[in-house]
């Protein structure tokens, strides 16, 4: 049973409150002095103990979707992500799966769209990670046969799992629903997880001897949803969501490709990459490489990007909002480069939150991009 599933839930809630009913049946009975019954106590006090912390665990698992497997939870993945294709003439991107918007209520995908899994492969970095992609009913009608469609990546944060962004955050389903309201144009969107490597935290940077994740989202990514989908051309047409990580990943590739992403939305971001257990030493003392994936460090010392940029945060509740509140006044500051902002006035950095800042983010990155028709 895996990580994720909900029999794996029922059985740690059940075994919770067998564990929690037989310590008050037996407590009586335990109750003496001798080792035997306090080895019993502390016996049945720690195993009910483990099975609650199991159960808000999983549970919070599936809720938030932290990790997507229990190798994943135990930092035992063996795919590590950096693949090299010798298939002659083997293509950068395969669909492997396709099912139903949730909650579209459309079962042809000219009514209800359609959500495609695919398998990526980088033609230049050999990176190869899965992803989502929602196609618009409109994709599917006859009459926009011709079109091209404005494209967004949607990342997760770190760990995070793509099907969250599917699942938990409800992206194609709220997509889909503003468009039918007319508040953003029908678009595609590209959903991934950040960590191309796991279990390791790339923070998008391309680490030295390392993958080349930044590389990826700038050049690979783009080329592979081009030969693929009827994906708007540039200049204009491809934009970046993303929350905590992946916030500051789109936010940092959005300034550093502007000529790629017309747009960066950045849910929850911080804007420094941080060094820690998770991300190895991810710059080998290239102090250029460091500083250039420090957001602050990029807008004091290079030109200002051409490019739209959105932050959020809360008042109250969000580690972030003193950084966040800088960061636009810094971008606001380079004249250049366009800074909007969604500011709640309390929330969190959890799903809950990420779910209220969606839709405008949506609106607002879809007014910022170009679809054409060819």
């Amino acid at each position: 049973m895996g990580l994720t599933s909900n029999k794996v839930l029922v059985l740690a809630v059940l075994s919770a409150v067998l564990l929690f009913a037989g310590t008050v049946w037996l407590w009586p009975r335990l109750a003496r002095r001798s080792w035997r019954a306090v080895g019993g106590r502390v016996g049945l006090l720690l195993a009910t103990q483990l099975a609650l912390f199991a159960a808000v665990g999983l549970a919070a698992n599936q809720a938030f979707g932290f990790y997507a497997s229990w190798a994943d939870l135990f930092g035992q993945e063996k795919d590590q992500g950096v693949v090299v294709d010798h298939t002659p003439g083997g293509g950068p991107l395969e669909v492997v799966g396709s099912r139903r918007v949730p909650g579209a209520g459309g079962v042809s995908p000219r009514a209800g769209g359609r959500i495609q899994q695919i398998e990526i492969v980088g033609r230049t970095t050999r990176i190869a990670t899965p992803a989502y992609v929602y196609l618009p009913p409109e994709y599917f009608q006859p009459r926009y046969r011709t079109r091209t469609f404005p494209t967004a990546v949607v990342l997760t944060g770190y760990p995070g799992t793509a099907s969250a962004l599917v699942e938990k955050l409800h992206y194609p389903r709220t997509a889909l629903e503003l468009a039918r309201e007319g508040r953003m144009p029908p678009m595609i969107l590209v959903m991934l997880r950040p960590t191309v490597a796991p279990p390791r935290d790339t923070e998008c940077v391309d680490v030295p001897g390392g993958p080349q994740t930044e590389s990826f989202f700038a050049r690979d990514l783009p080329d592979a949803l081009r030969t693929h989908y009827r994906v708007a051309d540039k200049p204009g047409g491809l934009g970046i969501i993303g929350n905590s990580t992946g916030g500051y990943c789109a936010l940092k590739i959005a300034m550093h490709h502007p000529d790629v992403y017309a747009a960066g939305a950045g849910l929850s971001a911080y804007y420094k990459a941080p060094i820690d257990a998770t991300t190895g030493d991810l710059f080998q003392g290239d102090k250029g490489l460091r500083n250039r994936a420090d957001l602050w460090w990029y807008l004091k010392h290079r030109p200002a990007p051409d490019t739209s940029l959105l932050v959020t945060s809360s008042r109250s509740g969000e580690s972030n909002y003193r950084d966040t509140m800088r960061f636009i006044e810094r971008v606001a500051a380079t004249g250049r480069t366009r800074i909007s902002s969604i500011i709640l006035e309390s929330g969190g950095h959890n799903f809950n939150t990420w779910r209220r800042e969606i839709p405008a983010t949506l609106e607002w990155i879809g007014g910022r991009l170009n679809g054409r028709l060819k």
